[in-house]
């Protein structure tokens, strides 16, 4: 290049002005009204279903309302004070403190034995997993009054068979302790075929390949489901503790089935049951044990979400 060359100028660039995409496009507007469409059906039920009766229940919590009155009196926090200073107040919740650590355990430690069972490479599984988990989808009102048939201390099936070796039947009904023994066998029978299928699901997603190296390292059945399937269960494990405690925590038609006066089985759902619609007819009252179990269900999930997840092992 010659020094002439070096002294021309050179000619200018046309500056070029960035190119910016329209965040409003035709396809945009169309994609959201789409959405919309999809989306406002669903949300409009959620909120006027879900959201719209929780206000509502917040209300008359406040209220002291006998149901069907016309007229309501504003106490404040006066329901809930009147529940946690009465003398129902342990024995409500350490009945559902009760009912829901034994069907949650069990239901759990029980369905996994089955899913173990299951999972065995043997005739007849299909038949067995069908036949595990229909209980769980039959009605619970339907369950409740076969089980009634079944422990009815005068003409009952268990009743029956105890006459037979000589033996008479407990009083199942009138017996709170029973009654709440009672309800809980028939509630972990009948949510024991759930558990059971999702731990299936897990040990059959369970990686072949851990499992057969810990086989060749000399792991024996026992030290393989104990050391490898179940942290490789966590997941499963942690997913059926927090639906199971929930369901539990909301148990009602098999209460109601078999025990109509909650005669140790009122857990906080059937107490408040009864307080609005049983002899008492206080739904103010009732709206605030129905809040007070709001939350213990609010803070049982977020403390699991927040703390139990963390032992949670995801492959």
């Amino acid at each position: 290049m010659t020094k002439l060359d070096l002294d021309r100028p050179l000619p200018a660039v046309a500056a070029r002005a960035p190119q910016t995409r329209p965040r409003w496009s035709p396809r945009s507007q169309r994609d959201f009204l789409v959405f919309l469409a999809m989306a406002l059906p669903n949300l409009a039920l959620i909120a006027v279903f879900t959201y719209r009766p929780l206000l509502a229940n917040l209300q008359y919590s406040t209220l002291d309302w006998t149901l069907g009155a016309s007229t309501a009196r504003v106490v404040g926090l006066g329901n809930y004070a009147d529940f946690f200073t009465s003398d129902d107040a342990p024995r409500v919740l350490g009945t559902t403190a009760a009912f829901t650590v034994l069907t949650v355990g069990l239901s759990m430690v029980l369905g996994l034995l089955v899913a173990l069972a299951l999972n065995s490479k043997v005739r007849g599984t299909t038949f067995a997993r069908s036949a595990v988990f229909a209980p769980y989808v039959l009605s619970g009102v339907g369950v409740g009054l076969v089980w009634m048939f079944i422990f009815d201390p005068g003409y009952g099936v268990l009743a029956w068979m105890l006459r037979g070796l000589g033996q008479s039947s407990p009083q199942w009904f009138n017996d709170p302790q029973l009654a709440l023994a009672m309800v809980t066998i028939v509630y972990v029978w009948k949510n024991l075929g759930y558990c059971a299928v999702v731990y299936l699901a897990g040990l059959q997603s369970l990686p072949g390949d851990v499992m057969e190296a810990a086989e060749l390292d000399g792991a024996g059945a026992a030290r393989r489901f104990w050391s490898v399937a179940l942290p490789l269960l966590s997941p499963t494990t942690f997913f059926l503790l927090i639906t199971t405690i929930l369901s539990s925590l909301q148990a009602f038609d098999l209460i109601r089935i078999m025990t109509p006066l909650g005669s140790g089985t009122s857990t906080l759902i059937y107490e408040a049951y009864l307080q609005a619609f049983g002899a008492y007819n206080r739904a103010g009252y009732s709206a605030a044990i129905s809040v007070i179990l709001f939350a213990i269900l609010l803070i049982v999930t977020v403390v699991q979400i927040r703390f139990v997840e963390r032992k949670v092992h995801y492959s």
